[in-house]
């Protein structure tokens, strides 16, 4: 699917300001450049763009809240300058598997004060000579491939944490959409009941009337009936003088 696309299946019928956490790994770029990705962004803090082909990210928007980039399994050779511009509260960023070659290269990132953890795992610059030594000099980060400058390795509890949270948030605004949800449906249901006893008074009332109808109908055979015994009391009457 090409990023574009997939960032339109992403938002899930949210704007782009309220999505804090983006993942489009193994989607397509064109031209080996970001796509669909806008400063209407505003809100996010965590994107994943792993393996989709990129080898430039150059038109990165303004993203001043963001925190965490994943470019894992990518082409991007250069260009780093562009994070300390457009993200300057970045604290993680991931370019294991890249064609960074030289230490110069990632220079640019020393300029991202917030940077606490650089990955460049499988990036050609890791077989220079003292490359953690020379690296280390080169930029601001804590963790240098998961390991610190005492060679113990990082634990996740950063960025798991960080993602935890994103998770939690998420699942607060569903809890809170599931609670408009039951109380739209509860008021659905009463408005259904209340109709329900409006349509019995009626149906009530119809049929007491049906009863007042049937009570009519009662007199008017009783009065037909005493009409027509009177009617043939005089029948009687007459035939006898007849015969007198």
């Amino acid at each position: 699917m090409e990023m574009g696309k997939r960032i339109h299946s992403e938002l899930r019928n949210r704007t782009p300001s309220d999505v804090k956490e983006l993942v489009l790994d193994n989607s397509r770029s064109n031209e080996g450049k970001l796509e669909g990705l806008t400063d209407e962004f505003e809100e996010l803090e965590f994107l994943s763009t792993i393996n989709v082909g990129l080898t430039s990210i150059a038109n990165l928007p303004q993203l001043n809240k963001f925190k965490k980039l994943e470019l894992s399994g990518n082409r991007v050779s250069g260009g780093l300058e562009v994070l300390a511009e457009k993200c300057p509260n970045l604290t993680h960023l991931n370019l294991s598997g890249n064609k960074i070659k030289d230490l110069s290269t990632i220079k640019p990132l020393k300029k991202l004060e917030n940077l606490k953890s650089l990955d460049l795992f499988n990036c050609e610059v890791t077989n220079l000579n003292d490359y953690e030594k020379r690296c280390s000099s080169s930029s601001r980060n804590s963790y240098l491939d998961g390991y610190d400058l005492d060679n113990k390795e990082a634990s996740n509890s950063d960025a798991e944490g960080y993602v935890e949270c994103l998770d939690d948030e998420e699942e607060d605004e569903d809890e809170e959409e599931y609670d408009e949800d039951a109380q739209i449906m509860d008021e659905e249901e009463e408005e259904g009941e209340e109709e329900e006893g409006e349509e019995g008074d009626v149906s009530g009332g119809e049929d007491e009337g049906y009863k007042d109808g049937e009570v009519d109908d009662e007199e008017d055979e009783e009065e037909l009936g005493e009409e027509g015994g009177q009617k043939r009391k005089r029948e009687t009457e007459d035939e006898g003088e007849d015969d007198d």
